[in-house]
């Protein structure tokens, strides 16, 4: 099978939408976000001072998506990227789409001199995990992750 991975483009806005509501409504059960703050989101990635957004296209149609968000590490002391999605429609899990969007976020961060690369999936998510442990990713091992709204 036969991808594009490139960068989110403006007129992307429209079916990277609809597939952000997939990832976070259909995929994570969460409650569906405005229009415009998933809008707004977009607009910031186009702009790659925040972070940037990949995706997978397949004969004119979006299938996938990537995000990265910049950031530092104390601990590296040195800035680092947050893989914070990874997400491909269900027909196509499982297939070379989701390396080639890791394989995108990954030369990302070292072409640009990120000291690392940085994600966190769902404790539940064991294909992911399985996924990732192909990539040849460390599972992390000694922080709790916390969150609070």
């Amino acid at each position: 099978m036969s991808f594009l991975i490139r960068n989110a483009e403006p007129n992307d806005l429209h079916n990277l939408t609809v597939l952000m509501y997939e990832y976070i409504v259909g995929f994570y059960q969460n409650p569906k976000p405005p229009v415009e703050k998933i809008h707004n989101l977009i607009q910031t990635l186009f702009d790659q001072q925040n972070g940037v957004q990949f995706v997978a296209e397949k004969n004119g149609e979006l299938v996938g998506f990537a995000t990265l968000f910049f950031t530092f590490s104390t601990m590296k002391a040195d800035k680092i990227t947050v893989m914070n999605d990874l997400f491909v429609i269900e027909q196509f899990r499982g297939t070379d789409v989701e390396s080639q969007l890791f394989s995108a976020c990954q030369n990302y961060s070292h072409n640009h001199g990120y000291a690392s690369m940085t994600w966190i999936t769902s404790s539940d998510n064991k294909r992911a995990q399985i996924f990732f442990e192909k990539m040849n990713a460390v599972k992390g091992k000694d922080w709790v992750h916390y969150s609070i709204s």
